[in-house]
């Protein structure tokens, strides 16, 4: 009985110090001191249905505005990638990745990163041809990007923060120092002066799933709410006399806090239990431990508690998202292996050339992998980790044939 009430008092403190901090940056506590031995497996499943967070007719409810196109009249523009979110987001279920890549480019003299006019991000589409972005003379650093799953993304929302920090630390042990993952603070839009490790997008831009929504809602679509109240311009340019709804476009932040319900109600990716299971299944996921794989593509994470609160007091973690083990093949964590785009976007000029671990469950729903999608087997995405993980790579290269294809039955399996 001493123990439960020490136990108790203890959390109060530490929840205490929690809200006492949200001024202070970073904000690094935010783990709960008792660990969980209560949890549980996070459902998976590609059949659109929610985790449990929501009731089902109103997971569909929101995902029906996930997928909603929206016109010019709804705000949509002047310059923009897509006309919904399903757009970019749809394989092979509502959330999934796609292979819509979107465009960036800057200009990097050496010491410096100067993005393009207008900002790095160039957009595809615009409501008029006057107006439509291209890439200028002189910006010679070219990225595309592939869209990403966000399925099973309120896993990753709910990991605390030290659990990355953690990974990161332990990662130089693991590799005989070559592996260093970087984990960045980025601002919670909804709770300005706060920040968190950021966990969303190729470059960790965001660490909360309503600020990553928002910013891809005025970033792809081109629709401003009062969290993202600004609209792009055209290559710098304004682009005020294209632009017939007065801004915000949205006058409240409805359809965003949509979209961030869904995405955190979605199942994370399911395996393929056949192949994990089969002989050549189980030997590819020892031979992925083994070669060093694992150690940037962490196979098992765990959320923090049901009720902890995160995103400086803006959401606090349900029970359908609480105490739960996942499986992401991802730590979250900046790294440069050899193919980062040049980009400089939250994280500082030391992470021009890093990218985000690309989390690997889902893999089999994709056809396109590494960020800009231009490696299309297993053997030439792993041929093509250098830097960091150049030794894995050359740990790869020395199996035999039968070995490197149980490595790729794994793989499908996930």
């Amino acid at each position: 009985m001493r123990r439960i009430k020490l136990a108790s008092l203890m959390f109060c403190l530490s929840l205490a110090f929690l809200v006492c901090s949200q001024g202070k940056q970073p904000i690094i506590a935010q783990s709960n001191p008792f660990a969980q031995t209560s949890a549980t497996e996070a459902p998976t499943g590609f059949d659109n249905k929610t985790n449990g967070m929501l009731e089902q007719v109103d997971f569909d409810a929101d995902r029906e505005s996930f997928l909603a196109v929206e016109d010019i009249d709804d705000g949509i523009g002047p310059v923009y990638n897509g006309l919904s979110c399903g757009e970019c987001h749809g394989n092979p279920v509502t959330g999934g990745g796609s292979q819509v890549a979107v465009l960036r480019a800057g200009h990097f003299d050496g010491t410096k990163f100067e993005e393009h006019p207008g900002g790095s991000l160039i957009h595809s589409r615009a409501v008029h041809p006057k107006i439509q972005e291209r890439v200028f003379a002189g910006y010679e650093v070219r990225a595309f990007r592939l869209s990403l799953s966000i399925l099973g993304d309120g896993f990753v929302e709910a990991v605390d923060d030290n659990t990355l920090l953690t990974i990161a630390k332990e990662q130089p042990n693991k590799s005989g120092g070559r592996i260093k993952g970087e984990a960045i603070y980025v601002p919670i839009e909804e709770a300005p002066g706060i920040k968190r490790i950021g966990r969303f997008g190729w470059k960790c831009q965001q660490a909360s799933l309503l600020s990553f929504s928002g910013d891809a809602y005025v970033n792809e679509m081109g629709i401003t709410t009062p969290l993202f109240p600004v609209e792009n311009t055209s290559n710098g340019r304004a682009i005020d006399k294209y632009d017939p709804v007065p801004d915000p476009d949205e006058g409240d932040n409805d359809d965003i806090e949509a979209f961030t319900r869904f995405i955190r109600s979605t199942k994370a990716p399911s395996r393929d239990a056949e192949l994990a299971a089969s002989p050549a299944g189980v030997s590819g996921e020892k031979l992925f431990n083994d070669i060093g794989c694992a150690i940037c593509h962490v196979p098992t994470m765990q959320t923090l508690p049901a009720g902890f609160v995160i995103n400086g007091g803006m959401f606090t973690i349900p029970p359908a998202l609480g105490d739960k083990v996942f499986h992401p093949f991802g730590d979250f964590l900046l790294h440069d292996i050899g193919t980062g785009d040049g980009i400089v976007q939250n994280g500082g000029l030391g992470t021009r050339n890093k990218m985000r671990t690309a989390p690997l469950w889902g893999l089999r729903a994709r056809n396109q992998l590494m960020h800009d999608g231009a490696s299309l087997t297993y053997e030439e995405a792993i041929k093509r980790h250098g830097g960091e993980a150049d030794f894995v790579t050359t740990k790869f290269k020395a199996l035999t044939k039968k070995q490197k294809n149980d490595l790729y039955e794994f793989l499908n399996s996930l």
